[in-house]
């Protein structure tokens, strides 16, 4: 009979998620991870940024961390987690096939979901020349002829951003809304173009982006776009649990301590749905310091069952006088 109780499950088998599984692995953990098999970088070909991995496919690289994973007994399921709730001894994990497991602790590593706008051809470039991180992509495209499409006021601050990876830069500002004087003041004296009619479609010939459409029909050459989606924390299946949140520019994403602990006992976060700018690293680092915290948490628990369990069943009299004698 299969054995449905795991000392740790966590929830998504991205970066954050393996690198706690593999910290929990080799702490000799019974570790279950759950991963619903859309990683965010998907879209991309290549990760850049990450020591060691610089230019590495994402998709490879979190093959060869299953494998990792896989020799310190860490088993990996294709599964999306639909419920966590509450038990008397820990927590119950229900998936969308109707499995239902039970945990100790539990990692939620899911991510977000990019929401993009609705303009024409953004979706369908994402990740190739539709991009949002300069740290990740700006060294493949600098110098080139760059747009920044705002799509809130934080745009301001990505097109300042992008200025360092070339000189020859345009921001749509029509969904930024109101740009103070000052500010454009700054962007012109380092030569970038503000232009404030809205982007209605990205064009592309033989598959290479070379423009976007602004309304009135006029076509503005450009040879990549950065942009900001909607960050939306795929956190839904512990709604339950209630857990406290805490809002920022990105958001309303779970609150955690420095650990990645939330505000219930027996679960942390890890990754991008507590830290929506994480990178890959930054991520790593996430999922090692939870599965090592995890674990020591773990070892304390382990104690203190251990002593109640012993105090219940105290050793009989004869028996104690018989080890002692021997001793």
């Amino acid at each position: 009979m299969e054995n449905n109780e795991w000392d740790v499950i966590i929830v998504g088998g991205g970066a954050a998620g393996l690198s706690a599984a593999l910290m929990l692995g080799r702490a000799l953990r019974r570790v279950l991870v759950l991963d619903g098999g859309s990683p965010r970088n998907r879209f991309a070909s290549h990760m850049h940024g990450v020591l060691g991995n610089e230019g590495a496919d994402p998709l490879e690289f979190l093959s060869r961390g299953r494998q990792e994973v896989a020799g310190y007994g860490v088993e990996v399921r294709t599964a999306v987690v639909k419920r966590v709730v509450e038990t008397a001894t820990g927590l119950e994990v229900e998936t969308d096939d109707g499995g239902r497991l039970a945990a100790r602790r539990l990692i939620a590593a899911s991510g977000v979901r990019d929401d993009l706008p609705e303009i024409p051809g953004l979706a369908q470039r994402w990740g190739r020349d539709v991009l949002h991180c300069p740290y990740c992509h700006g060294w493949e495209v600098r110098g080139k002829r760059l747009a920044v499409l705002a799509t809130s006021p934080m745009g301001i601050h990505q097109a300042q951003l992008i200025r360092q990876w070339s000189d020859d830069l345009v921001f749509f500002t029509a969904l930024a809304g109101p740009v103070d004087s000052a500010i454009s003041a700054q962007l012109a004296a380092r030569n970038v173009i503000s232009d404030p009619r809205p982007v209605t479609e990205l064009v592309v010939n033989d598959d290479v982006l070379t423009g976007v459409r602004v309304e009135g029909g006029e076509v503005v050459d450009v040879e990549a776009v950065f942009t900001a989606a909607a960050l939306i924390p795929q956190d839904g299946y512990l709604s339950a649990l209630e857990l406290e949140r805490e809002d920022s520019v990105f958001g309303s994403f779970l609150k955690v301590d420095p650990t990645g602990c939330t505000s219930h006992p027996r679960i942390w976060a890890v990754g991008n749905i507590t830290a929506p700018a994480a990178n890959v690293p930054i991520s790593i680092g996430a999922g090692a310091m939870a599965g090592g915290m995890i674990n020591a948490d773990l070892v304390t628990e382990d104690f203190t069952l251990a002593a109640a369990a012993a105090a219940a069943s105290p050793v009989p009299t004869s028996a104690a006088a018989e080890e002692k004698k021997a001793s």
